[in-house]
């Protein structure tokens, strides 16, 4: 399966998810807590790519960037859909990651979320020029991907409605394919 057909199958599936009436289901913490933290979380992907796009950082580099922004922003769009369908807030009440068991279920501050870039690093991302915001943006990226991945492997497991399984599995297979591109340009030509 090339590229273009992954992300094809992976927007039918995700095509699919939204056209289910949500309201009837009674979700688990997981599939809103999931649902917001994954939200906040793809969020700062997002302001990521925007620090990337449109500047001298390399056509592999624009490629994937724009790739990540369009395909996140319409998924915190379906997250926000189901959210407000099931009449939960679409960020976290005061923590994240409480419904993983973190912290004994007290959940931690969103900074300690897997992946999630520190401020300094934002910073630095901003400061770089050319093929070094390339590099690091790819390295960020890549290290937030790895945490996304591991938030939705443990949605697949506690999660409790179908529709948010499929999406969790769906970002796994898609994040997963998105890192190994990311290492194939950081050991070529982003080395």
């Amino acid at each position: 399966m090339n590229r273009r057909q992954f992300i094809v199958a992976g927007g039918l599936v995700s095509a699919s998810c939204l056209s289910t009436d949500l309201s009837a289901q009674v979700p688990a913490t997981a599939d809103i807590g999931y649902l917001q933290d994954m939200t906040v979380h793809h969020l700062q992907a997002l302001s990521m790519c925007r620090r990337v796009l449109g500047r001298d950082t390399g056509d592999a580099v624009q490629g994937a960037a724009a790739e990540v922004l369009e395909n996140q922003a319409m998924e915190v769009g379906q997250m926000r859909a189901w959210l407000a369908d099931w009449g939960a807030s679409t960020v976290p009440v005061t923590t994240v990651m409480a419904w993983m068991g973190a912290n004994q279920g007290a959940g931690m501050p969103i900074t300690m979320m897997p992946g999630y870039a520190s401020d300094e690093e934002l910073l630095e991302l901003s400061t770089l020029t050319g093929w070094d915001r390339g590099r690091r943006w790819l390295e960020l990226m890549r290290a937030h991907h790895i945490g996304g991945v591991a938030m939705a492997e443990q949605a697949s497991i506690l999660a409790s409605s179908a529709k948010v399984v499929t999406l969790a599995n769906l970002q796994v297979a898609a994040q997963n394919y998105e890192i190994s591109q990311y290492d194939f340009l950081l050991a070529g030509v982003y080395q």
